[in-house]
């Protein structure tokens, strides 16, 4: 498995997101959802239609059963990513009320969910679209939440927590915090 690394320039997130949502609303429902989850990609790609619609209303909370763990994860959508599935969903059955339950979120043109391979491909062809030359996988959208999260100033002991990790080094490790970035705190805090 190679090693990816998170999307750290914002500038490159929202080119990112303008590829995808010019392409297909599909692509783009997925990188949002899956940078403001957090999630795995195999529990992102098992979303069903069931877990983020309600009748014809996009939920507040997301509830699955994590597939790496068995635990139990339970969160809110932010307003991003509620959007994006509304929109989404729209472009596929016009109405809310029109999608199943049962069906996969991110629906293959195949029938069933896309699968790792399909959504690795859509997020490499937008990186090369952007110009980005950074290593980017699947895992690169999980990455991207804790990175942002720990940049905005989340307590990383938090975000260990969201991810489910042993221990903070880990986390620090997993999302990408170089020995220059802690440097940086020793030469610019000189109280």
């Amino acid at each position: 498995m190679e090693f990816v690394q998170p999307i750290r320039d914002r500038k490159q997130i929202d080119a990112m997101k303008k590829i995808l949502y010019a392409t297909n609303k599909r692509d783009y429902c997925l990188f949002v959802v899956g940078i403001n989850s957090g999630l795995r990609i195999s529990d992102l790609l098992a979303l069903s239609i069931g877990d983020v619609v309600n009748g014809k209303k996009i939920k507040d909370r997301i509830e699955i059963r994590e597939q790496k763990t068995n635990k139990t994860k339970d969160f809110p959508l932010g307003e991003v990513s509620k959007k994006a599935i509304r929109e989404y969903l729209i472009d596929r059955f016009e109405r809310l009320d029109q999608a199943r339950p049962d069906e996969p979120l991110f629906m293959s043109k195949k029938g069933g969910p896309i699968q790792r391979g399909q959504a690795w491909k859509v997020l490499n062809q937008a990186t090369d679209a952007i110009g980005m030359k950074e290593r980017i996988g699947t895992h690169t959208l999980r990455k991207t939440f804790a990175y942002h999260a720990y940049t905005a100033g989340v307590d990383v002991t938090r975000i260990q927590k969201l991810l489910n990790h042993s221990s903070p080094s880990v986390t620090l490790a997993y999302i990408g915090i170089t020995q220059e970035e802690l440097d940086h705190i020793y030469l610019t805090l000189d109280l």
